[in-house]
């Protein structure tokens, strides 16, 4: 997502471009670009080849948004959204605490913006270039 953020002033980005920047395999990128473009974070543009951009701007899309789609639930247990999967839900002393940490996670991730990663990387690429 970053990759495509960085690059969204041009045009659409290809796969097999990101693929190469981000050493990741082009079919797992596949898979991760189908999901996110599934859920509505990006979009992609067919031509001669399949291009991806963000749907929305950078600062409208959270880690918030991006780790659900690709994680799903940042519960660590599975009894805090589904309580049904344990039989001792109604005396455990740990869930109220797994439940809070699920919470506490999705707010942090919810106050960073891909934009706020995207800036940092820019300020970062800089300031190595003067080293």
């Amino acid at each position: 997502m970053i990759d495509i953020a960085l690059h969204q002033d041009s045009s659409a980005t290809q796969l097999k471009d990101i693929s190469r920047r981000q050493a990741i395999s082009a079919k797992y990128l596949d898979h991760l670009l189908s999901s996110l473009r599934k859920a509505g974070l990006i979009r992609s543009t067919r031509s001669r080849q399949t291009g991806y951009s963000l749907s929305r701007p950078a600062k409208k899309i959270t880690l918030k948004d991006i780790v659900l789609v690709l994680e799903g639930s940042l519960a660590p247990v599975d009894c805090v959204d589904n309580p049904g999967t344990c039989p001792q839900v109604k005396t455990c002393r740990s869930r109220k605490v797994w439940g809070k940490l699920k919470k506490e996670m999705e707010k942090v991730l919810a106050s960073v913006t891909l934009q706020d990663l995207v800036d940092s990387k820019k300020i970062k690429g800089k300031s190595s270039l003067q080293n």
